[in-house]
């Protein structure tokens, strides 16, 4: 029964991706067939559907992706630029740092990797080509920043592991990834400052720059929403779910009453956008569930867990393992997709270890965050490709360095796991 319960399962799971069935449904149809065929109770399937997503750390997840879109349409990534330009200040590379400085604060609103790299590539990238960087580099460099919005808090890849991992809370996630989620970001300044001098592009311009208090003054709105989100979370005057409640009124008092830049028709497209990405997300976790109660109950993923603990006793090879397995899945998946496949299986074998499964969230979301801008699939540099009107074959000369820049920053959190849990520590979340 496991073994022939299990082949179905996993193998008709993989059959059903390679033919072009999207995620959900192939998650879905292989876990109501193994249901049904083993004769697990049929009525499993909606009640998992259900229970799958009546889970109230859940409510967040459409809240955050509802007001990122809000700040992307107000206008604050062009402001925040302005004020980055007018710090930054004139000098090689400065359009670049500028790019991985919005990113990371953009991300400290949207939780959104491609949300981020859309904003800040629709302003940068034109005035990154003016100044003589390469469009593929640039490109490039904002997909690669962009994907620290899943790092540094509130992260939505944060809420679904929380969901998937028992006795893991989203405050003590947000603190742990804040630390990695900057040395993510500051990783990229290495290769950003080798091909700037290397290629000569990217070189200091006279010009108009900037009035650095009125671009203050006009930035101070999108400065604050991070410091409104993450402080109230510390303070206890919301929880994850309230603060991305506030989070959106934040944003829609900055458009429609301070910026000006939303209409009544902006918001309701804002609105059905937002509407459509959560409810994707959401079908997905629900038909997820169903395939995670076949595996679990058939013990397909602990059979799974125990033929990859039999391969190595040695935490640090089967941690490398890990990694390997997951940037490959990172190329072709998203990180929600991922934690709702492989969490089941990799869950049993962190414990086995001994792991702390804070720690282990925060590695496996870095090296996702990777994913998210290496090829061939890589969701963000899609979204930058597009903007900048380039191939992706073009972009691998430049972005192979950044996810080197990038895994060697992963590489600091793995072996000194206390850049990820010192935070959490210090405010008592853990």
């Amino acid at each position: 029964m496991l073994l022939e319960g299990s082949a179905i399962l996993l193998i008709g799971f993989f059959v059903l991706l390679f033919l072009g069935v999207p995620l959900g449904v192939a998650l879905g149809l292989a876990g109501s067939a193994v249901i049904l065929l083993e004769q697990l109770g049929i009525m499993a399937v909606p009640t998992n559907v259900y229970t799958g997503i009546a889970k109230y750390p859940l409510l967040a997840l459409p809240m955050f992706v509802l007001a990122g879109m809000v700040f992307e349409r107000a206008g604050v990534a062009k402001r925040l630029v302005e004020f980055a330009i007018a710090a930054v200040g004139n000098r090689r590379g400065a359009l670049g740092i500028v790019a991985i400085i919005v990113c990371m604060v953009l991300g400290g609103i949207s939780g959104s990797g491609p949300a981020d790299a859309a904003a800040v590539a629709m302003v940068m990238i034109p005035s990154m080509t003016a100044q003589g960087y390469p469009k593929a580099f640039s490109a490039s460099l904002i997909a690669a920043a962009g994907s620290t919005a899943i790092l540094i808090p509130p992260s939505i890849a944060f809420i679904i592991y929380s969901v998937l991992v028992p006795g893991v809370s989203v405050p003590a996630l947000f603190a742990a990834g804040m630390i990695p989620g900057i040395l993510a970001g500051l990783s990229l300044l290495a290769p950003l400052y080798w091909f700037a001098r290397r290629d000569g592009f990217g070189a200091p311009v006279e010009g108009a720059r900037p009035e650095f208090w009125k671009s203050f003054r006009e930035a101070i709105w999108g400065l604050v929403a991070p410091i409104i989100i993450l402080g109230g979370l510390r303070t206890g005057a919301f929880t994850p779910t309230e603060a991305a409640v506030v989070a959106v009124f934040y944003g829609l008092f900055v458009g429609i009453f301070v910026y000006r830049t939303l209409s009544w028709r902006g918001i309701y497209d804002v609105l059905v956008e937002s509407a459509e990405i959560s409810a994707v997300v959401m079908i997905i976790v629900a038909l997820a569930s169903v395939f995670a109660h076949a595996g679990s109950t058939l013990g397909a993923f602990d059979a799974f867990a125990a033929a990859l603990i039999g391969l190595t006793g040695n935490e640090w090879v089967m941690l490398n393992l890990i990694m390997v397995m997951l940037l490959i899945a990172g190329m072709l998946l998203d990180a929600v997709s991922i934690f709702l496949v492989f969490l089941p299986i990799l869950l049993p074998i962190a414990r086995q270890f001994g792991w702390d499964l804070t720690w282990f969230g925060v590695v496996m979301t870095m090296n996702l965050a990777i994913g998210q801008f290496t090829p061939p699939m890589a969701v963000n540099l899609m979204v930058t490709c597009r903007i900048a009107k380039i191939s992706m074959e073009s972009t691998v000369p430049w972005v192979i360095w950044m996810v080197l820049a990038m895994s060697a920053a992963m590489s600091a959190v793995i072996v000194m796991p206390d850049l990820a849990l010192f935070l959490p520590r210090w405010l008592g979340y853990s």
